[in-house]
Order: structure tokens, then sequence, then C-alpha cells
């Protein structure tokens, strides 16, 4: 019993390892609405979130909570256009960059700039991950792991509840 929670331990220290670095072009050129060029920080009480977001959003926008896999509504979306965060609006991530991952959740190879996405380690399930979160508002997103498609090596794993999706169409 001892070997098979060591070897648990191991395998999930080597899943939650530091994501590759490697020298990406962001697709911010590629992306057809205005991006802010600076992030003013959104700051609100828990009471003004709550009013703003049903209690799905706020359980995992502000409390770092996760929706059930294949539960979400943009999972398997394969509509053009912009993801954005649903707490304050800022443009994420790009059809373009969205894969199937398998896993339920939408997944991403990167982001539309780096800045746009802030990072940080959790514990809550016993080992270290990297959650994403909005740099705008730090809202809970997900969480990126190394196992992702080429470029970048990465998968945002990102809750559906967080995001909105903006049609290329209408993204103008």
């Amino acid at each position: 019993m001892k070997i098979q929670v060591l070897c648990i331990a191991l395998f999930c220290s080597f899943i939650a390892c530091t994501p590759k670095t490697q020298n990406i072009n962001f697709i911010e050129e590629e992306v057809s609405i205005d991006l802010p060029k600076m992030i003013d920080p959104v700051v609100k009480t828990d009471s003004e979130w709550k009013s703003e977001l049903n209690e799905q959003e706020y359980y995992v926008i502000r409390e770092k909570g996760t929706e059930r896999s294949f539960s979400g509504d943009l999972w398997d979306n394969k509509q053009a256009g912009i993801y954005t965060c649903r707490a304050c609006q800022l443009p994420l991530f790009t059809s373009n960059t969205k894969f199937k991952s398998g896993t339920g959740w939408p997944s991403y190879y990167q982001p539309i700039k780096k800045e746009y996405i802030k990072e940080d380690t959790d514990h809550l399930l016993g080992y270290p991950r990297t959650e994403v979160m909005c740099a705008r508002c730090e809202g809970h997103l997900g969480h990126v792991f190394p196992d992702g498609p080429e470029p970048t090596g990465l998968r945002y794993c990102i809750n559906s509840v967080s995001l909105d999706f903006v049609d290329e169409t209408t993204a103008n």
C-alpha cells in the first residue's frame, strides 16, 4: 500500500511540474478586437461580486471552485471567436488556440497575451498545481498543465463558467 501511495505521489508531482517554457509568439495581432494595452485592476467587494455573478459563477470564479467536467456550455464550442473573462470581459483566449483535450473543459495551448493571465501555485488537492487567473479581476479560471500540444506544450484547462464567448462575426 505504501508503494502505491508513493507511486501516485510521484506521478502527481510529475504531472504538476513546471510547464515547458519556450519562445512562443502570442497571437494578439491575429485577434479581431482591440486589446487593452494596460490592465486596470477590477476590485470589488464580495457582495458586489455576488450581485453580479450567479451562484455557480461565484463559486468557481471567486471561491476557486471547479465545475463538473462536460457540464459547461463552452467545452465543445467549435465556433470562431474570442473567449473573455466572465467577470470582467478581458479577452483571454481565441478559438484558434482551442483544442480537444478530452477532459470535458475548454482547453487552449496559449492565452492571447501572457500579461492577461496570472499564475499561482495551489495545493488544494494535496500536490502543487499551477492555477490560472484573470490578470484584471483575479478571477479563478482553471489550471495549466505541461501536457498540451505544440507549439507550447501547455494545456490551459479552463472552467466554462469562468468564460464568455464572443462570436467572430460580432467581435468587431
